[in-house]
Formats: C-alpha cells, sequence, structure tokens
C-alpha cells in the first residue's frame, strides 16, 4: 500500500502544483481591472487619444474569408507615421492569384511597385478599391475614428496577452455604421459587428469587423485590424 502510494506521489504533487497555479492565474485575472473603473465608452476614448497622438504605429489589416472574385483589399502591413504618411505592403486577389504590391504614401500620393516592375510608380488606389494607407492615421478618417463611432458598446472578457502574457487586455463589442466604415475600407454597406482588445495601457491592439464590405447584398466577411506597436520614429519619404 505504502510503495504503490510512493510511486504516485511525485505524479499527485506535479498535478497539484499545476492546479494551484491555474488557480492563481485565474484570482490575478479576476483581481485586476483593465478598465480602471471606467465606461467601456471611457475606455474607447482613452483608446483613441492614445491612437491619436502616438507618433506612428506597425500594424495590419487582413480578411481571412475574403468571397471568392472579391477584388479589394485583402491585406496591408506597415508603418504609418503622423505626418501622415505610409511604408508597407498592400495584397489584392487579382484573376485567381494574390498580387504583393511594395507601396509608399506621403504628401497625399500613392507610389506602389507594380508586379514585374522595377520602379515605384504613382496610382490611384481607388482604382483597386482601397483606400489611400496613410489615412489610416488621420484622427477623423482613420482607425481611431472607429471608436467614437461605435455603439451599443459593451465589456467583454479580461484576458492575458501581449508578451509572456503579463498583459491584461480587456474586450469590447458593439455595432458601427456604413459611413464610419467606409472611411476606413470604402464598399461599406449596412450595419457592422466589431470587437476591440485593449490593453491595461489604453491601447488598441485588435479590432475585429464584420459586414457587408462590397456593398448591401454581397457577402459577409471579417477585416482584423492589429497593432503591434505604438511610437515608432520613422522617416518615410518619397521614393
Amino acid at each position: 500500500m505504502l510503495t504503490t502510494l510512493g510511486r504516485h506521489l511525485p505524479r499527485l504533487a506535479f498535478a497539484l502544483v499545476a492546479l494551484l497555479a491555474a488557480l492563481l492565474v485565474m484570482t490575478s485575472c479576476g483581481d485586476e481591472d483593465p478598465t480602471k473603473g471606467r465606461t467601456p465608452k471611457q475606455v474607447l476614448a482613452a483608446a483613441q487619444k492614445t491612437l491619436d497622438e502616438t507618433s506612428g504605429i506597425n500594424f495590419s489589416i487582413a480578411s481571412d474569408n475574403l468571397p471568392e472574385g472579391v477584388t479589394t483589399l485583402k491585406k496591408a502591413s506597415g508603418t504609418l507615421t503622423r505626418k501622415p504618411a505610409f511604408e508597407g505592403t498592400l495584397t489584392v486577389p487579382v484573376m485567381g492569384t494574390e498580387a504583393q504590391v511594395d507601396v509608399v504614401s506621403v504628401d497625399n500620393v500613392v507610389y506602389a511597385k507594380l508586379p514585374f516592375t522595377t520602379s515605384f510608380q504613382k496610382l490611384d488606389p481607388a482604382d483597386y478599391g482601397v483606400p489611400d494607407p496613410a489615412g489610416l492615421i488621420a484622427p477623423d478618417s482613420g482607425i481611431s475614428s472607429l471608436l467614437a463611432s461605435t455603439q451599443g458598446l459593451e465589456l467583454g472578457k479580461s484576458v492575458r496577452g501581449g508578451a509572456d502574457n503579463k498583459e491584461i487586455l480587456s474586450t469590447y463589442t458593439g455595432t458601427l455604421p456604413d459611413t464610419a466604415v467606409k472611411k476606413v475600407l470604402p464598399g461599406a454597406a449596412g450595419e457592422f459587428d466589431v470587437t476591440y482588445v485593449v490593453n491595461d495601457s489604453d491601447e488598441l491592439t485588435e479590432a475585429t469587423i464584420k459586414g457587408h464590405f462590397s456593398g448591401e447584398g454581397e457577402a459577409a466577411y471579417s477585416y482584423t485590424i492589429d497593432v503591434s506597436e505604438y511610437d515608432v520614429e520613422k522617416a518615410i519619404a518619397k521614393p
């Protein structure tokens, strides 16, 4: 009897330690309040202020469920600065494949190095169904403008995330009118569902928007905006 118990003690001890660790994580999440006693509207207002005051961000916006046959922005990623300016890549589906294009936007002019070319040339992003990416950092028409336009805000669950899961992240859900979404993604129609993730430094780290981006009656799909870094300093010049 003692021999059998002795053989199982290490396994039982390990299970007990794992259980205690899980309880400690759950307790610490419950004890911390990422909202700091504020309403969802106040938290998003703080996150909007953080976005509007940062020197620049590294970010991406992408759709993982773009309907077949839709020719519009699939992904954009790169750096946005307060100038406003953008340097990065845009990915657009073209004839059954995906074209990834190097893009620089500065002084209200968009330059792109199109496939099979070796130099940048001016283009009108509207011809490709995408906005000027530099505008995504503008307070009145960029990512942060979505926060102020969100209706029916509700607080969701608090979760751990960030480096080594050290951050407490709060989630918020609501809806957006197409008038707000069109500023970021032209072609939007109808009402959109949105979920935001905000960290305890009042930084928006993720926003997922779902609805009819290609017009009323067309298939609904979603875009996710990820902001991976704030306070980015980068000189972006005409190529």
